[in-house]
C-alpha cells in the first residue's frame, strides 16, 4: 500500500470490533509476499473474543513469526505484555506488524517503546475505522478513541483505514455509505486515508460503486478470518 509499504513497523489500532485483528492478519500475510521476515505483535494484552493467536498454526505455515501473551486462548484474562515484543525493535531487518488492543491497556503497553518508535521514524499507526460499530460512527466517538489511544501510548497516529464491513453481509453499497463520513474524519483530523479494505470477493463486482470507492484511494483486498476457519 503506497505510504505503508516502506513503513518498517506498522500498528493497527481501533476500537474494539473495529476488524484491527483481521486485518493486522491480513496485512501481515500480504507484507509475507514481499518480505523475508514479517513479524505479527499480539497487544491485544487482554483476552477478547478473537485474537491473532487464533490464526498462529496458519500464520506459521505462511511463514510469519507471531509474538503474543503466553495468556493468550487460555482462562486467564489477566494483562500479559509478551517479552519478546522488543524483537520488533531488535531485529532491524524484518518489518513488524502491530495489533493493538482496543482499550486504554494495550495503548499502555505500547507506551513502553513510545521512544524508541519516535526516534527511529519507522512506524506507520493507523486509525482502523469501521462506521457500522458503536463508538466509532459519530465524530465525537472517533475523536474520543484517537485521544485515548494517542494519550496512552504517546504515539501520533499517522493515517487513516477505512474498514466499513458488516462481516460476510457486507456489500459494495456498505462501504460506499460510509465514505463520506471517512473523508470528512480524514480532514478534520488531519491524518490521510492511506487504504479501504475490502473483502476480494466483492472486487469481482463490477459497477459504479466499486469506481467511486476507487477514487477515495487505496484499496486493499482482504479475507474475512474467523476462530472457527483456522482449524483448517
Amino acid at each position: 500500500m503506497e505510504g505503508t509499504e516502506n513503513a518498517r513497523i506498522t500498528i493497527f489500532a481501533g476500537h474494539f470490533g473495529s476488524g484491527k485483528t483481521n486485518l493486522a492478519i491480513n496485512y501481515a500475510l500480504w507484507l509475507k509476499e514481499r518480505y523475508e521476515e514479517v513479524l505479527l505483535c499480539d497487544l491485544d494484552i487482554v483476552n477478547p473474543y478473537f485474537r491473532t493467536a487464533d490464526a498462529r498454526d496458519k500464520l506459521q505455515k505462511k511463514g510469519v513469526e507471531l509474538i503474543s501473551s503466553r495468556f493468550a486462548n487460555t482462562n486467564v484474562d489477566a494483562p500479559a505484555l509478551p517479552a519478546e515484543t522488543r524483537q520488533i525493535f531488535d531485529r532491524p531487518d524484518a518489518v513488524s506488524v502491530v495489533d493493538l488492543g482496543g482499550d486504554d491497556r494495550g495503548a499502555l503497553a505500547l507506551g513502553r517503546y513510545a521512544k524508541p518508535l519516535r526516534e527511529g521514524n519507522e512506524y506507520e499507526m493507523l486509525l482502523v475505522v469501521n462506521p457500522y460499530r458503536p463508538l466509532t460512527g459519530t465524530k465525537d466517538d472517533l475523536d474520543e478513541i484517537v485521544h485515548e489511544i494517542e494519550a496512552a501510548s504517546r504515539i501520533a497516529f499517522t493515517g487513516i483505514v477505512n474498514n466499513a464491513n458488516l462481516g460476510p453481509e457486507t456489500t459494495l453499497g456498505d462501504i460506499e455509505d460510509c465514505l463520506s463520513f471517512i473523508r470528512e474524519s480524514s480532514q478534520r483530523l488531519k491524518l490521510p486515508l492511506k487504504m479501504t479494505s475490502i473483502r476480494r470477493a466483492l472486487l469481482a463486482e463490477k459497477g459504479e460503486e466499486l469506481q467511486r470507492i476507487h477514487q477515495m484511494g487505496e484499496v486493499f483486498p482482504i479475507d474475512l478470518f474467523e476462530k472457527s476457519s483456522w482449524k483448517l
